[in-house]
């Protein structure tokens, strides 16, 4: 079988062809098979570690400003069932999903679970076939790129608590400093200072002005004696 469009469409040229094969082959048609092709069970299973450690390390060195628990919550968002299906329809993979007729019938191809599965499949391929670095390309490249504007809904928005504290005292004026950046373009490290009339009351860094201050609101609060739930 000829997947040469499906890989156009991720990005990666396989060199062992039946990795790929077996990570779009869902249970129902190995099970048709009379010659004993493998599902993607096992790399499917292989595939969540891979996309847990990914993401795991992007979340980390991007949001130094978020708890732990913050961390967990937003990787969950991530790597859910709900998330994989959505990054799934970006690639077209449930039309390269390898189905028994049942399923076919049955509308196997858009549901949710067998489409995230086989994503995952799809990661351990890689993983397999390439290394770690080009699985992690892989995975990076379905991440949204304003995820820190997505998480403020859900998680802590510090800046927004800084100045409901503040603004009680009409006579005082906080502001964000940009006090250092350095890095290449594509890997950028910005450092903030937020200030409160004129008074640095806290500092922070991240990948993007936004995080910085974010981190720097943060650590004002946290000196300010504010307590993290």
């Amino acid at each position: 079988m000829d997947f040469t469009e499906f890989e156009k469409k991720i990005g990666y040229t396989f060199k062992n062809k039946e990795l790929l094969h077996e990570a779009l082959s869902h249970s129902s048609y190995a099970n048709e098979l009379k010659h004993g092709r493998n599902s993607n069970e096992r790399l499917e299973f292989l595939g969540d570690s891979v996309l847990s450690i990914v993401v795991s390390k992007h979340l980390f060195t991007h949001f130094k400003h978020l708890s732990e628990g913050e961390l967990t919550k937003m990787r969950a968002s991530l790597v859910c069932e709900k998330a994989l299906f959505e990054f799934s329809k970006k690639i077209d993979l449930g039309k390269y999903i390898l189905l028994g007729k049942g399923e076919e019938n049955s509308g196997g191809r858009t549901r949710p679970s067998i489409v995230s599965d086989a994503f995952e499949a799809v990661i351990a391929a890689v993983f397999l076939d390439g290394g770690m670095e080009k699985a992690k390309k892989y995975v990076l490249s379905f991440i949204p790129k304003d995820l820190e504007a997505n998480s403020s809904k859900s998680l802590h928005d510090y800046k927004t608590m800084l100045q409901e504290i503040i603004q009680k005292n009409p006579e005082e004026r906080v502001e964000y400093v940009l006090a250092d950046q350095t890095g290449p373009d594509h890997d950028r490290n910005f450092v903030v200072q937020v200030r409160l009339n004129s008074n640095v009351i806290g500092t922070g860094e991240g990948h993007s002005k936004k995080q910085a201050e974010q981190a720097a609101a943060r650590e004002a609060l946290r000196l300010m004696g504010y307590k993290e739930e």
